[in-house]
C-alpha cells in the first residue's frame, strides 16, 4: 500500500509539472498573439541612400500609425504610381530580424522589406512603408486580429497616400506578406482605392495555428493550441475558425490579386491559398515558389521583385 501511494504521489507530481509547463507554453504564445514583442527599427531608407519622410496618420478607426514615405526618383516614368507595403506578424515595417529565442526554435529567417522597397523605388514607384497597430512604432490596440481590425490600418494608409499631390490615385498597388496579405483581403471589400495587389502567403488563422503548433510541439499541440486560443479569446480575440481570409476575398470586386505561395510552407499551405484564389473574382495564381520553409516563400518575392513590378505594370500600366 505504501508503494502504491508513493507511485501515485509521483504520478500526480509529474502530471502537475507537465500541466504547468503546458499552461506556461500556451500562455507565452497567447501573449504573442495578443501583444507581440515590438521589434525596434534597425535601419532607415537613408541607410540605402533613399530620401524619405517620417510620417504619421490615423487608421480608419483612429489608431495612430507611423511609417515612411519614400518618393520616386525625379525622372520616374511611372506618373505617380505608388506601392504600399504591409508587413506580417510580429514584424515591423522593415520586416523581421529573427534573432529571438522563438525564431531559433521554429526556424524563422530574417525578412528584409527595405530591400524590396529599394528595388521598387529604382523601378520608379513612390512607396509607403508603415507599422501596423501593435507593431513597430504604431499605437497599441490589442489584441492582434490577423487582418480583421488591421484592415483599418491599410484603409488609413490608402487615405493618406491619396492625399499626397505626387500620388496618382488610379495607380496604387499594395503588397502584403502573411498577416499583411490577410489585411489586404479584408480591406478590399471596403475600398476601391487599391488598383492591384500582391498577397504573399495569406493564411487561414485556424490552419496556421494548427500547423504551426504541430510543427513546434508535436502531439502536445492538441492541448497547447486550444488552450492558447482560449486565453487569446479571453483577451478579446476572435475564434481562430472565424478568421478566414477567403470570406473577405469573395468581396474583392474587380481588383486583380496575385497570390504567391511557397510549396514548402509547413505552417500555411498551397491548398489554403488556392481556396482563397478560387473565391476571388479577379485572382491570378497562386504562383507557387520553391523552398523548404514558410520564410522561403517571402524571400522569393524579395529576391525577385520583378514578380511585383511585372504584375503592377500589367494591371496598372
Amino acid at each position: 500500500m505504501n508503494l502504491f501511494r508513493r507511485v501515485m504521489r509521483w504520478f500526480f507530481l509529474l502530471a502537475g509539472v507537465m500541466a504547468g509547463v503546458v499552461t506556461a507554453v500556451a500562455a507565452f504564445f497567447a501573449h504573442r498573439l495578443i501583444r507581440p514583442a515590438r521589434q525596434r527599427l534597425w535601419g532607415t531608407p537613408g541607410d540605402l541612400g533613399l530620401a524619405y519622410e517620417d510620417v504619421q496618420f490615423p487608421a480608419k478607426d483612429g489608431v495612430r500609425l507611423s511609417g515612411w514615405f519614400i518618393p520616386a526618383p525625379a525622372d520616374s516614368p511611372r506618373q505617380g504610381a505608388t506601392v504600399v507595403l504591409v508587413h506580417g506578424w510580429p514584424w515591423n515595417r522593415l520586416g523581421m530580424t529573427a534573432d529571438d529565442v522563438v525564431s531559433g526554435l521554429d526556424g524563422s529567417k530574417p525578412v528584409d522589406l527595405l530591400r524590396l522597397a529599394l528595388a521598387l523605388h529604382r523601378d520608379g514607384y513612390h512607396l509607403l512603408m508603415f507599422d501596423l497597430r501593435n507593431h513597430g512604432e504604431s499605437a497599441a490596440a490589442e489584441p492582434v486580429t490577423f487582418g480583421w481590425q488591421e484592415a483599418n490600418d491599410l484603409l488609413g494608409a490608402l487615405t493618406y497616400v491619396n492625399g499626397r499631390a505626387e500620388v496618382n490615385a488610379d495607380r496604387i498597388g499594395v503588397v502584403g506578406f502573411s498577416m499583411g496579405a490577410n489585411v489586404i483581403l479584408t480591406a478590399l471589400p471596403q475600398t476601391e482605392m487599391i488598383k492591384a495587389a500582391v498577397a504573399v502567403q495569406p493564411t487561414s488563422v485556424n490552419q496556421f495555428a494548427r500547423r504551426y503548433g504541430a510543427d513546434m510541439f508535436g502531439f502536445l499541440s492538441k492541448i497547447i493550441t486550444p488552450l492558447a486560443e482560449l486565453m487569446y479569446r479571453a483577451a478579446g480575440g476572435l475564434r481562430f475558425e472565424a478568421m478566414q481570409p477567403a470570406f473577405a476575398a469573395a468581396g474583392a470586386g474587380e481588383t486583380p490579386i496575385l497570390y504567391v505561395q511557397g510549396q514548402g510552407d509547413r505552417w500555411g499551405s498551397p491548398e489554403d491559398v488556392a481556396h482563397m484564389a478560387a473565391r476571388t473574382p479577379q485572382a491570378h495564381g497562386p504562383l507557387l515558389t520553391e523552398g523548404r520553409h514558410r520564410f522561403d516563400g517571402y524571400q522569393s518575392v524579395i529576391d525577385h521583385p520583378e514578380i511585383v513590378t511585372a504584375f503592377f505594370e500589367e494591371q496598372m500600366g
